[in-house]
């Protein structure tokens, strides 16, 4: 990103879903807490040599653990980045989240806000605001500071002064202050040379039915055929390597069959830090292929799990859905 080569941020509405950065004590352990926006005025009213832009505020309801963030949270907050930018003549979002779903929400609001001319950062905090050595305000007043300085549009994850890209990120600490950091992932695809009009951000969106199985030794087709069977519209396999599987498992691929042909799309996705997936590499992963299996390239795990929401919730059908999980929609497979 070149500095400034995008507007500055003027008028940026803060949405509070809870999170660490603004609990507080209660009987049984730190808790979401309202009143955060009287904290962060005082804050940044005690900072005058911190030039942020005008900002408005948005407590989202129900504040919560983002231990408990769902798809059906989700589509709350895409309509108040919609209501905040398209009603409230708003230029840029700012959504404090906590940190354990905060990659997970990034990349799916990647996916459920394209085409949405201005920024949405993400940011958090790993302690709350007001106790010792606590990076919250540093976190908040960043993000700030990056949206007046200028953002593209799109989704960005802020932590720590750095801005991360959320569809390639993802929590790989539980503790300090980089807990966020870009996997090396690789495996590119073609991108999209259009987008239908239903993925579009301003579009009403269904709740879609999505899990993630992780690969493991010894796995069978009856845990498999378990979560298949669930009513799931689409599943992210976490495979070996470049995209490997148990593939002389009969029983394990003639379930990823039966589920194709039910039209339960599955992506496979790389269980390593670093690369990702290429079906025709091994035999074991061109087996995975032959019975259905999608390429999810270089994608991550949040990546891949919000793009199935994304592409299901927009009503799309299965062969529509598996045509654009390949195509690169918003900068997940470069």
């Amino acid at each position: 990103m070149v500095p400034n080569s995008y507007p500055a941020a003027q008028h940026v509405m803060v949405l509070y879903t809870g999170g660490t950065i603004g609990m507080q004590a209660s009987a049984n352990g730190l808790a979401p807490a309202s009143g955060f926006e009287a904290r962060m005025r005082e804050y940044l009213h005690s900072q005058p040599d911190v030039v942020v832009p005008q900002w408005r505020f948005r407590e989202m309801s129900p504040l919560i653990d983002s231990a408990n963030m769902s798809p059906t949270y989700w589509q709350q907050l895409r309509e108040a980045v919609v209501d905040a930018v398209d009603v409230q003549g708003c230029d840029s979002v700012l959504i404090l989240h906590g940190t354990d779903t905060l990659a997970y929400s990034a990349a799916a609001m990647s996916f459920q806000l394209l085409g949405l001319n201005a920024p949405v950062v993400f940011t958090g905090s790993m302690l709350p605001a007001g106790v010792t050595d606590s990076d919250a305000w540093e976190n908040l007043s960043g993000a700030l500071v990056a949206l007046g300085h200028g953002l593209a549009p799109g989704v960005h994850l802020y932590f720590h002064g750095e801005l991360l890209d959320p569809t390639h990120c993802a929590k790989v600490r539980s503790f300090g202050r980089h807990p966020f950091k870009r996997l090396e992932r690789q495996g590119g695809g073609v991108k999209a040379t259009s987008l239908p009009a239903q993925l579009n951000y301003n579009q009403s969106k269904q709740l879609a039915k999505v899990a993630v199985l992780p690969l493991f030794p010894g796995i069978g087709a009856e845990q498999l055929d378990g979560v298949l069977n669930s009513g799931i519209q689409a599943l992210v396999l976490e495979c070996y390597g470049s995209g490997t599987g148990p593939s002389d498992n009969p029983e394990f691929l003639a379930a990823l069959e039966r589920a194709r042909d039910k039209g339960v799309v599955v992506v496979a996705v790389t269980q390593c830090h670093e690369g990702g997936v290429e079906l025709d590499v091994y035999e074991a992963g061109s087996r995975l292929r032959g019975v259905g299996v999608l390429s999810g390239g270089g994608m991550t795990r949040e990546a891949a799990l919000g793009k199935l929401h994304g592409l299901l919730g927009a009503g799309l059908d299965t062969s529509e859905v598996r045509r654009l999980v390949e195509l690169d929609l918003c900068g997940e497979l470069v």
